[in-house]
């Protein structure tokens, strides 16, 4: 039974990093898309997370058969309970993604406010982020989720940046206000993909240490 448990553990966690490489992909592609206008990738990004849902059903609904098959205990549950958690939190992030997919076609070929200077730096780091939260939960190791939670401070205050800088614009130049708007929405989605990851590092710690982390900037939300 436990040779059995444990061959399904390893394999939600495939699934799961195939998923969050999903989302990588995703954040990494929409970003490009508003760099270089590029309204057909914008298309295919918000096609495709349909693709990232239901792969997040998929993984929920193995956690559910899992539990009616093995009868886990309790350190059992406690793995299950992070998967269900760290997939909700991977399918919100591609739910961002698709949400700047969304702003390039409103945007359409209508140039920027500001140059997009630290939209693609926000986008790296909260990518970065992403990949070693998921190694850090595969390898159930405390110590790495909780540093990887301090680079969400770089994350925010690039957001902050942007965001004062384009409400200047907007009260200096009224007609730059909705593309001005469009990209503050850009910085707030790939803020809050960081602090989506913040929360998978939070329950890699609940899993590794059995203790719920008191973090400063996890759970923001």
């Amino acid at each position: 039974m436990r040779d059995s448990f444990r061959r399904h553990i390893h394999d939600l966690e495939k699934r799961i990093l195939a998923l969050g490489e999903a989302v990588e992909t995703a954040i990494r592609s929409s970003v490009k898309a508003l760099q270089e206008r590029d309204l057909d990738t914008a298309e295919k990004i918000i096609q495709n997370d349909e693709l990232i849902n239901r792969q997040r059903w998929e993984i929920e609904e193995n956690c559910i058969t899992l539990i009616a098959m093995q009868q886990p205990v309790a350190s059992d549950l406690r793995e299950i309970i992070t998967i269900l958690n760290i997939v909700t939190e991977l399918e919100r992030m591609g739910d961002y993604a698709e949400g700047i997919a969304k702003i390039v076609l409103l945007l359409g070929k209508e140039p920027p406010v500001k140059p997009f200077v630290e939209i693609p730096v926000m986008a790296e780091k909260a990518i970065n982020m992403l990949r070693q939260s998921m190694d850090a939960f595969i390898r159930r190791d405390a110590k790495t989720a909780e540093a990887i939670c301090a680079m969400d401070d770089e994350v925010d205050a690039l957001h902050d940046k942007v965001y004062n800088e384009l409400i200047q614009y907007m009260i200096n130049q009224p007609q730059t206000v909705t593309r001005a708007t469009y990209q503050i929405w850009t910085a707030h989605n790939l803020e809050r993909i960081a602090d989506r990851v913040t929360n998978i590092c939070e329950r890699t710690i609940y899993l590794a240490t059995g203790l719920m982390p008191k973090l400063v900037n996890i759970s923001k939300y």
